[in-house]
């Protein structure tokens, strides 16, 4: 369906405003507005594609407008006209994110060839927009977030790892994002046309678990009415990814273990010998070089599967990336909820950010979608954190909450300003180095962000964190 684009006239003008619409009617969805202040509402209740707005209008001014506009997470195209233009104005309309500028009376052939060229040029960049969200969705950059050095290392292993056969076992506590991780690993691969099958090992018992890899024939045990293929076959050509490899009972251990050398396997209660293409991808929270020492895991299993080695470390090893990921939980979730919920204080932000998140990753997703569902206002507040995070804050003390260089004991802790310390350069980062920006973000004043920006400067070292 082809739908109209709908332009906002503003002009203070009625022969203008009424003028463009006769023209520009047939075409497009035409809206009018007599001044800026009565524009704002109207593009704060529709979806408008293109401003054409005056400059010189009583009241709130054509430039002002601009600028109100521009600040927008996702604004229109705006095209400035004029009676009185000069060199300078033009100028100074571009830098402000004026898409052009038209002298009055508007030339309306040329005003037809700017609109086609100016809507095609948005089109691309939109689409630009999405392919870039698919192509992030698609190498898992999306969902795995961080700045951090540790993270960077991951990240790294991945693409290394990623586009080679080699069996991969992703180690680190729950909640951690393991099978983020190997979805990336799939997707980057060359077999990301093939299907990426996940088990949860420690949610299926033994027999259970046995038949669900490898599949039963029809009457292999009670129950078994029919023949089933087991995971190993749906996975044929693809990837297949084991969660909590260490709950798998050892005498299963041996018939993965047949698998990973000689890529065959018998379903359970059959005879015939299945070939199997798969890549094996394995996860785990426990100890396996532990569990080989005390006879709990086969040894030579763990050596098969620990060919490419990748750790996720514990969010409270890498506290500068959580303010990142609160800045993607708190727009994914407000989307989600159809809630205007786009900000956070910078008090609330240093308590999520000193929380020692003993679920990790998966903990401060839920509590930043609780925040978000039981918000009352479009900013979080302390007043939004769960009991727990309030108490955890109000009992924390200097010397417990947050280790910056994430070595257990080794390292200087964080107090509630060093978790501010660690918000304010993060922040910086994400606007690469604009002060402005991540002050208004901080909801300080820039010239209180460059003054505690010094007194960081001036207290270095110990413990300035590394963003780099």
């Amino acid at each position: 369906m082809n739908t109209r684009h709908t332009i906002l006239i503003v002009d203070d003008d009625k022969n203008t405003r009424e003028g463009l619409k006769r023209a520009l009617d047939g075409t497009y969805t035409v809206i009018l507005a007599d001044s800026a202040g009565k524009a704002i509402p109207i593009l704060d209740e529709r979806n408008v594609d293109i401003v054409l707005s005056d400059i010189r209008m009583s009241g709130m001014d054509g430039m002002t407008l601009l600028q109100r506009i521009m600040a927008r997470s996702n604004p229109p195209i705006v095209i400035m006209l004029t009676a009185y233009g000069t060199v300078e104005t033009a100028v100074e309309a571009m830098k402000l994110g004026a898409y052009d500028f038209l002298m009055k009376p508007v030339n309306l052939d040329h005003l037809d060839l700017l609109l086609k060229r100016a809507l095609r040029s948005h089109e691309v960049e939109s689409e630009n927009l999405n392919l870039r969200a698919q192509l992030d969705s698609r190498f898992g950059l999306e969902s795995l977030i961080g700045e951090s050095a540790v993270m960077h290392e991951v990240f790294d292993t991945i693409r290394q790892a990623a586009p080679t056969q080699a069996t991969i076992l992703i180690q680190g506590e729950s909640g951690t994002g393991k099978e983020l991780v190997a979805r990336a690993i799939h997707q980057l691969s060359t077999r990301s046309k093939g299907a990426f099958v996940a088990v949860h090992c420690a949610a299926l018992s033994p027999t259970l678990l046995e038949s669900e890899l490898f599949g039963h024939e029809k009457g292999a045990f009670t129950g078994a009415a029919e023949r089933r293929r087991g995971r190993f076959e749906l996975a044929d050509g693809g990837t297949l990814f084991l969660d909590e490899i260490g709950e798998i009972p050892t005498a299963i251990q041996v018939k993965l273990l047949r698998v990973l050398e000689e890529r065959q396997f018998e379903r359970v209660g059959g005879h015939q010998t299945l070939d199997v293409d798969i890549r094996l991808i394995a996860a785990t929270n426990a100890d396996l070089t532990a569990m080989t020492k005390a006879g709990t895991f086969r040894n030579d299993l763990y050596f098969r599967l620990d060919v490419v080695s990748i750790t996720l470390p514990p969010l409270r090893k890498r506290p500068e990336d959580i303010p990142l990921l609160i800045a993607h939980f708190l727009k994914e979730f407000s989307e989600k909820n159809n809630k205007p919920v786009e900000d956070i204080t910078p008090e609330t932000l240093a308590i999520l950010t000193a929380y020692q998140w003993p679920g990790n990753v998966r903990e401060l997703r839920n509590v930043i979608e609780r925040m978000v569902v039981l918000s009352r206002s479009p900013r979080l507040t302390v007043r939004d954190l769960p009991a727990a995070l309030r108490g955890a804050a109000q009992t924390e003390s200097p010397g417990t909450a947050v280790n910056l260089k994430g070595q257990s004991g080794t390292s200087p802790a964080a107090t509630m300003a060093d978790a501010e310390r660690i918000m304010i350069y993060a922040t910086l980062k994400q606007h690469n180095g604009n002060r402005t920006l991540a002050a208004e973000q901080l909801g300080i004043s820039r010239r209180t962000l460059q003054r505690k920006l010094k007194d960081y400067r001036a207290s270095e070292p110990p413990t300035q964190p590394s963003l780099t």
